[in-house]
This record gives structure tokens, sequence and C-alpha cells, in this order.
């Protein structure tokens, strides 16, 4: 008997639907992309119960003929290509004529459909992957395709379904994307009767992108325009530094008006604000690429959110210089020379220039004012609310330009500057220093040295040499100090003067209606103001006023798949930890050795020593047993 058999097309289907429908989100995205290939200039979106129930999907498009209708629900059937040449000059959204068969496997689906106002509409009816009637039906052009009861036939997908609220937030979050994507067509999505996303037809990406966002982020966003020819022209939107974010949720990158992710993308936005904004966050973005069709495949994975490139670092630099660029010419940084920073001693004896040579190499650097002097309190008193013990951003601890400095002395010749003495290659030890294991640290034996270029505390034990990272060493003893505090007590609030108002993007204001309650309780008192617009009218103890919009749309950011109404628990560490990293002493700041053995000493008394509320480590070891295995005498 042969053991190898040809699969039955509705257990092939099942299949393909493992790859193509993930959760209801990847429904409505692939009827969506359908609808704008059909060239409709009008979306609506329904879903009931986080799309559980139904998803409904209709366009004024072109719409289909009886025989097309019928035969669109076979696997592989598509208009959009014909030959194997077509791969590699795909222009359409979907292609591969395989999403309406795998839903229909794993649904009760109904497709109604016309090509012409004057004729009848056809009602295709299929379900489970049988086709249960075809028949006509009544609408105008245009098609309009429901999906009922995802995985009723496939009992362990429908297990694995989040919550109504998180899918409710991918669903939005992609109706979100394609209308980003496409301005010219209005498109509209409801939730369970409600009206959540309205946005009519735009002239471009400016006003659409006021639809969703509103006005408070659009005032932060900088236009880019750039990239190289024949590689990328980059074309968007990204936010000046002060718009920052904790997680890359508020980046939109599309690839020939197709919305991807793909980390050459976000490696690029990255590096296009490197020395801008600092390690842990990021920009928000809507960045549009044209690409040529040889210079890219899309047909890579079945659900096309994937693509790959042919010049993977020519599309990367790319995007990089066209960020630089954007930000330069908005004056929210400022291009310096390379050199400038590496050789700090040579700048200052070197006459100054006002120009930037165009073969000089150069990175940004964001303008903001001079910090103001530290004040520590190496003894806290105990505190009578969250706010136990900060220290805030503007404590710095002396004047940069005279912390970077390096005069250069030469008695012989006091008019010229000598040139550091150059080096012989030395061996590295990046591959001995290893992280701390907290059993192996005697914290009351730890001394410190001083410091590495103002951010890392080096210090010894008995076991060798320690290296801590200032910033995340008081992240852990804030965040610790803050969820005991949340623990033991309701969270202290404070009222602002004036209320903030926050426009909230759609996944926003749906993760916003998951958590409201939950806020409140965390010291966020809120009032819902006209459409997704919110006024923040108090928030916890210790949060400075400024910091409340950014905060508050941190904490929605993150309250995302498997947190999104979630246990309470979950999202008070989320707050703590914003509220430590927001508080904690920053990087390039001087401690003297008495404050730098305060940190020390507070580590001892954290319940993670040698991690941070984000899982970073706090503390590097370099063992004698290492230091003495790199000079070769053991």
């Amino acid at each position: 008997m042969n053991k190898i058999r040809i699969l039955p097309d509705n257990l092939a289907n099942q299949i393909a639907a493992g790859e193509v429908v993930e959760r209801p989100a990847s429904v409505v995205k692939e009827l969506v992309e359908n609808a704008i290939d059909a060239g409709a200039s009008r979306i609506s979106v329904e879903i009931e119960l986080g799309g559980r129930r139904l998803m409904r999907v209709s366009d004024d498009g072109e719409g289909m003929s009886r025989d097309d209708a019928v035969l669109a629900f076979e696997r592989h059937a598509t208009s959009k290509i014909a030959s194997v040449e077509d791969l590699g000059r795909i222009l359409t959204l979907g292609f591969r004529g395989e999403a309406l068969a795998s839903i229909a496997s794993v649904a009760e689906v109904e497709l109604i459909t016309n090509t012409a106002d004057d004729l009848p509409a056809t009602c295709v009816i299929v379900e489970g992957g049988r086709l249960k009637d075809v028949r006509d039906a009544a609408r105008d052009r245009g098609t309009t395709i429901s999906v009922r009861n995802l995985f009723f036939n496939t009992p362990a997908r429908r297990k694995f379904m989040r919550s109504e609220a998180t899918e409710n937030y991918h669903l939005t979050s992609i109706v979100q994307h394609y209308a980003l994507a496409h301005p010219e067509i209005a498109f509209k999505l409801t939730n369970n009767g409600r009206e959540v996303l309205h946005a009519a037809t735009a002239k471009d990406l400016k006003e659409r992108a006021f639809q969703l966002f509103g006005s408070g982020l659009l005032e932060s966003l900088v236009p880019v325009s750039g990239g190289r020819e024949f590689v990328a022209k980059v074309t968007g939107y990204v936010s000046a530094p002060r718009e920052r974010r904790t997680t890359r949720d508020s980046q939109y990158f599309f690839v020939n008006s197709r919305f991807v992710r793909d980390k050459v993308l976000s490696a690029g936005l990255q590096e296009g604000f490197r020395s801008v904004l600092p390690h842990g966050v990021y920009p928000v973005a809507l960045l549009f690429l044209e690409i040529p069709l040889e210079e890219i495949d899309v047909n890579v994975h079945p659900a096309k959110t994937e693509v790959r490139f042919r010049r993977t670092e020519a599309v990367k630099e790319s995007i990089a210089d066209a960020v630089r660029n954007a930000l330069a010419s908005s004056g929210v940084a400022m291009p310096i020379r390379e050199h400038e920073v590496e050789q700090p001693a040579a700048r200052s004896a070197a006459a100054p220039s006002s120009e930037l040579r165009e073969s000089e190499p150069f990175e940004l650097r964001a303008v903001e004012p001079q910090p103001e002097p530290v004040r520590f309190d190496f003894e806290p008193p105990p505190a009578s609310s969250i706010q136990e013990f900060i220290f805030t951003e503007s404590e710095a601890a002396f004047d940069s330009e005279t912390r970077h400095e390096k005069p250069v002395r030469n008695d012989q010749q006091p008019a010229a500057a000598s040139k550091d003495p150059e080096l012989p290659p030395v061996n590295t030890a990046s591959h001995l220093a290893k992280p701390v294991d907290v059993a192996s640290v005697s914290f009351a034996k730890i001394q410190p040295l001083g410091q590495l270029h103002e951010s890392f505390i080096i210090a010894v034990d008995d076991e060798g040499l320690l290296l801590i990272d200032q910033h995340v060493a008081h992240e852990r003893i804030l965040f610790d100090k803050f969820r005991k505090a949340e623990t033991d007590r309701p969270i202290e609030s404070q009222a602002l003067l004036l209320p903030e108002t926050l426009d909230l993007t759609p996944a926003q204001a749906a993760a916003f209606e998951a958590v409201e309650n939950e806020l409140e309780l965390l010291g966020f008192e809120t009032m819902r103001l006209s459409g997704r617009t919110v006024a923040i009218k108090t928030v916890p103890s210790g949060v400075q006023p400024a910091d409340a919009r950014n905060l508050f749309s941190e904490i929605l950011d993150v309250v995302d798949d498997e947190k999104r109404g979630g246990a309470r628990a979950t999202l008070r560490d989320e707050v703590a930890a914003s509220l430590a990293c927001k508080a904690a002493i920053k990087i390039n700041m001087k401690l003297t050795p008495e404050k730098m053995q305060w940190l020390i000493d507070g580590l001892l008394r954290t319940t993670s020593p040698t991690t941070c509320p984000h899982g970073r480590p706090v503390i590097l070891r370099l063992s004698m047993k290492d230091i003495e295995r790199g000079f070769h005498r053991t």
C-alpha cells in the first residue's frame, strides 16, 4: 500500500488557512486588499465580537460576474497573474489566489457581487469549503463579503483566538494601516454597531494622518522626501525627537503601497535617528517606499506581510539618509562633523568653520538646552508617595561643553595642538565580559573606582572587574519602590493645572476602552471628549505635566496582545517600568564616588539586582581568571 497520497482539496485548503488566516485581522486584511485591487473608492468594514461572529467588508469596486464569483473560491484562482513572468512585476496587493479558498474552508462565507447597477447581483454561499448555494441578489456595483463563525469547524484553532479586546485592536490596526496607505479611498470601521473609524476621502497623506491621529501628533511630524535613484524613493513623515514611543507600534512602513513588517526598514529608520533618540525609545513613522519591481520579491510569505530586497543594505541606507536629511532640514537636529565627536581636543584647538564640506561624513545630534546642576540625597527619608527619591531628567552633573572638552597642553609649542599618540592594535576583551549571576556577586565588597564615559560605573570586587549601567541600575531601584507602593496602597495622583488633551489613534481608542477603569486606579483620571479625544486630568505622583501625554500614549501602546485586557498586575508593572525609566538618572551624567556607592548599595536591596525592569543586564563582569587568560598568564 502506498504511503504517499494526494490530500483532498478541503484538507489542503484548511492547511493553507493555517498560513493565511492567523487571526480575524488576517481575514479583513485579505478582503480589504481585494477591495483596493478592485478599484474601490469606498470601503466599509463591520465586525462583531472581535471577528468571531462576523466580519463584513463592502466596497464599490468593479465587482464580479457570476462565473467569476463561483470560481473565486477555488484554490489558486486569481485574476492578478497569468504566467511565471508576472511574479516579477506584481503591482496588485493580492495575487496568490488562495485567500478566499482558505477563509471559506474555516468559516461560513457569503459573497454578494455585481458588475453593473442594472443587472441582478450574484450571491454565493460557501460553508467549511463546500459550495452551498448560488442565487440572484440585490446590490449595486461592487462586492460585499460576510465571514461568520470563523474556525467553526476547527475548534483547536478557535480556542487559540485571543480576547475580544485583543482581536479588536488588531482589526482596527489593519484598517488603519490601509487607510494610511490609500488616502484617496474612504474607510469606515464599525465595531458591534458602533462606528470607531470614519475617514473620508483625503487629498494626501497629511490630511489622512490628521483624520486618524488628530492635530496633536500632526504638529510633531517632519516631512521626509529622499532616497536613492533606482534603489528606493522614500517619502512620508517621521516624528520630531520630542514625540517618542517605547514600542515600534507607531511605525508604519509601506513598500509600493503594500503594508509590510520588515527588520531592514526598522533598522534604516533607527539608523536615521542614531544620536538623536536614546536607547529604548522609538520615533513615530509613516514611511512609503517606491522600489523598482525587479528589486523586490513580494512572494515570500503566504500573508504577504514580508518582502525580500535584492539590495538590502542599499535600501536600509536610503531610509537612513532620507530621515537624517529630513531631521536636519527641519531644524530639530543639526549636522556635525564626525571627527568633532571622536576628537574633541582637536576641535578645541582648530579654527572654527561654518561650512560642512560635502565629502565629510556627518551624524545628527538633537538640539537641546543644557541641563541644570544635580542634587542628590544619599539617605532619602521614608517616602509618603510614589515619588520616592526621584532623579529628574533636568538633573545633570555639569555643563556638557566642559564635560567633553579635553584641553591640549604643550609646553614647548603652546600655539600648536599636539596629536594624540596612536596606539598599536590591541586585543578586545568583549568576548570575556559576561552578564552577572546574582549569586556570584558580593555587593558588600564592591568598590567603585570611577566612570566610563560618565555612563557606566567601573567597580571591583573579590572576583574581578565590574561594569554597572548607572541608568538601568537606578531604574531597577525605582521600579521596585514604585511597584511596592502600588501593591501596598493605591497610587497617589496629582491634578494637572490644565488638563492635557490627547487625540487617540483608533487602535489606542480600542486599548483605552479595555483598560479605562484600570488607568484610574493607576492614577490617571480622564474625561472623554468628542470623537477619540481624551482629557487627562490627573497623573501618578512624580510624573511631570510635560510627560503626561507621552506617558499615557506609551501605556496604551504597550497594552497589546496578551497584555490588553489582562491582569491588573501586568498593567501596573508597565506603569511602574515607564515611571522608573523616566525618573532614573541618565547616561552622560557625572557621579561622585558617594553617589556610585549609593547606587550599588541600592541594587543590593532590589528583587533583581542584575536585570532592569525591561530585562536588560545591569552588571557585566570581567573576572580575574578572564583577565589573566587574556594576558596569557594562565
